[in-house]
């Protein structure tokens, strides 16, 4: 079984990007979110309006990943085009690539750290913290991992946390924050003045409400999972919190289609320069991925996920609430 940086070299073979697949990929996702999006809108049959509105914000996630490979440097690099298309989507996905970029590498540096910034990553207390912290201390962080944040996260991950809160913590270097939030409340007004209520629901509110709430739940079950773990800053390496610190999610491959394959996480934690379009191809070669740690959509699973809340150093497993008020 190979381990440490000899599983790192072992993914080398999968970090070579066809240009190709990619634009194709690019495009056809722009394709599909602009038809969709453009049906939704239409004075239409109302269920063909109510689908398109669904697939539209299914696409968005699809092409979010995307975005994300790009601003890892994994995909259309050196291509002025791409840039300037991921540029106007991460401001039109109320994810200003300034702020993304920043907290995605440093999630990626410090994932599952236990005392490290709460950066780009749900905060994680110990159990021991937990029970120390004052009533305010403790709403603040149940508040931030709670179900209903997740399923909002159009409002409290993109809207503020993104690009509200970005902003107000560094107006200079986070100025497309505040250009997101312009352009987006400005489609808002704009469509509710000139397309009615119906239009805004289903063209900006439904897409926007699955894409980010399917955006904020993945980002918190990848790393929030039974079976995660997590190490004091002195013990944590870069393998072991891509093994066993992020999960492989399992779904069926309409999901994966729409995801971008970013079930195979624990892969993409390992090596964010393979496409996304190669992690599956990664994990059917090489078989130490194919023991990773696993969850999925399931509602059960999502139940389980939701259900932790606190680092347990004694267990080494995170537990509920209900654990905490037992012991």
């Amino acid at each position: 079984m190979r381990v440490g940086r000899e599983l790192i070299l072992a993914t080398k073979d999968f970090v070579k990007e066809d240009k190709l697949i990619s634009w194709t990929h690019l495009i056809t996702a722009l394709i599909l979110l602009g038809t969709t999006l453009v049906f939704s809108f239409l004075n239409i049959n109302i269920y063909v309006r109510i689908f398109c509105s669904i697939m539209a914000g299914l696409m968005m996630v699809r092409m979010f990943i995307i975005y994300h490979d790009f601003l890892h440097r994994t995909i259309l690099q050196r291509s002025y085009p791409a840039k300037v298309i991921m540029y106007i989507y991460g401001i039109l996905i109320l994810s200003p690539p300034s702020i993304w970029k920043r907290t995605h590498d440093y999630h990626h540096k410090n994932n599952s750290k236990l005392f490290s910034a709460s950066i780009g990553s749900y905060p994680i207390m110990t159990k021991s913290k937990f029970l120390t912290t004052t009533p305010r201390e403790r709403f603040e962080y149940l508040a931030v991992r709670h179900p209903i944040t997740i399923l909002f996260g159009y409002i409290f991950m993109f809207i503020y946390g993104l690009c509200i809160q970005s902003f107000i913590a560094n107006p200079r270097l986070h100025k497309d924050s505040l250009l997101a939030l312009i352009i987006h409340f400005t489609a808002i007004g704009l469509t509710l003045y000139f397309g009615g209520w119906l239009c805004l629901v289903l063209g900006i509110f439904v897409p926007f409400f699955i894409s980010s709430a399917m955006g904020s739940y993945l980002f918190y079950a990848q790393h929030n999972f039974p079976g995660a773990t997590f190490s004091n800053n002195q013990e944590w390496s870069y393998i072991s919190a891509a093994m066993d610190s992020s999960s492989y999610m399992e779904m069926n491959p309409v999901m994966q289609w729409f995801t971008g394959n970013i079930g195979y996480h624990h892969i993409h934690h390992v090596n964010a320069h393979i496409p996304f379009y190669r992690l599956r191809e990664t994990m059917r070669k090489i078989p130490e991925f194919q023991s990773a740690k696993r969850t999925s959509l399931s509602p059960f699973a999502i139940y389980k996920c939701l259900n932790l809340k606190v680092w347990d150093p004694e267990s080494q497993q995170m537990i509920g609430l209900g654990r905490i008020k037992r012991n």
